[in-house]
């Protein structure tokens, strides 16, 4: 079975679709990139011919309604989501989100009720990279014994450094993608894949740079999203974590995070602030010397794509199609974006309030 693939957000100028998406779907086997969708049908027309797909469209609901799209992608900006992905599951067809799925809370329940008994899908792919599968089945093989701790300490930009035209909006935290949504949240749903949910929180947050440069104008711009995220809870093994993110700063370490255990101990050190990235594992057990741990071959796939944005994605496109094929159901859906939107909703609380918050149960 050949899943047709119709992406929204895929720009001639180049963009996450044409970075990530697009060198994913073509890797990964059973899809067919056979249509796009911008906003006009010039820039359809040139982005079509810019990366040779066959079927270009000027709005999502033609896409949708193509009988030669089977998955509508939709990689556009968070504040365009809900409405795309209305219209996308309008026409009934199976539907991939970037994450965050949406603008706060309330569109988060919304897309999640109105996509209950559909086939979707939303953009976690961290949680498909190979390491991170390695790392849980470490975990869940009982490497580390009960985990007791674990933190996490983690560096990601643009916010707290300079952005240009295309990324001002990312500083403006009405639109839904800040370091909180986007880093944050891909960042603690592979961690919680990989040691357990948290079901407590505490927290502070800030923005410790409230005015940053545009490099295109050379203006000043004022920043709203937090741009320094401090995060400890309790997992529902009852372990101890705390994860802090950081905005941008060439000098500190992208990611480092330590998971300890009663009968071992696992250090992760990450080429960037999620765990898509590139990283390098340590491990010992009882009284043994720390060594590395390569992650096995056989949780590669695409080991061709490694370093680059499409690796995960590509792992993230596999699971995809198991579960359009009925095989398995190990795609993260909407129910589940919810649930993350409801944990960051949980952390923001704590970060307002000062004191201890719940984090809602699945």
């Amino acid at each position: 079975m050949t899943v047709r693939v119709g992406v929204v957000g895929l720009s001639a100028g180049g963009s996450w679709a044409s970075f990530a998406h697009l060198p994913a779907l073509r890797a990964a086997e059973g899809f067919e990139v056979r249509a796009l969708a911008t906003s006009s049908p010039e820039s359809a027309k040139a982005a079509a011919e810019a990366y040779g797909v066959p079927l270009a469209f000027s709005s999502v609901e033609e896409l949708a309604r193509s009988e030669e799209v089977d998955l509508v992608v939709v990689a556009v900006k968070v504040p365009d989501h809900r409405e795309i992905v209305l219209k996308a599951l309008a026409a009934d067809k199976p539907v991939l989100c970037e994450w965050p799925l949406a603008n706060g809370v309330a569109e988060a329940e919304e897309l999640a009720s109105a996509a209950e008994g559909k086939r979707v899908y939303v953009g976690f792919q961290s949680t498909a990279a190979p390491a991170v599968r390695y790392l849980r089945d470490l975990i869940a093989d009982g490497f580390v014994g009960e985990v007791t701790s674990t933190s996490l300490i983690a560096t990601g930009g643009p916010w707290g450094g300079p952005v240009g035209n295309r990324t001002e909006y990312l500083l403006d935290k009405t639109h839904g993608a800040t370091m909180m949504t986007i880093i944050f949240g891909h960042l603690v749903d592979a961690f919680s894949y990989i040691v357990g949910d948290l079901v407590e929180v505490n927290a502070t947050t800030a923005v410790r740079n409230p005015m940053v440069l545009n490099t295109d104008s050379g203006e000043l711009v004022p920043a709203t999203a937090e741009d320094d995220i401090a995060v400890t809870g309790t997992l529902a093994s009852g372990a101890i974590a705390s994860l802090h993110l950081r905005g941008a700063n060439a000098h500190s370490s992208k990611m480092v995070w330590e998971i300890n255990g009663t009968q071992g101990h696992l250090r992760i050190d990450g080429s960037g602030a999620t765990l898509a990235n590139p990283m390098k594992i340590q491990g010992a057990r009882g009284d043994d010397a720390m060594s590395e741990m390569p992650v096995p071959a056989s949780y590669d796939s695409h080991a061709d794509l490694t370093g680059s944005p499409a690796h995960a994605m590509a792992h993230a496109y596999d699971r995809i199609r198991e579960d359009l094929t009925g095989d398995a159901a190990q795609a993260p859906d909407f129910a589940h974006a919810r649930q993350r939107h409801l944990l960051l909703d949980a952390i923001e609380r704590a970060a307002e309030t000062g004191a201890r918050q719940s984090v809602p149960a699945k």
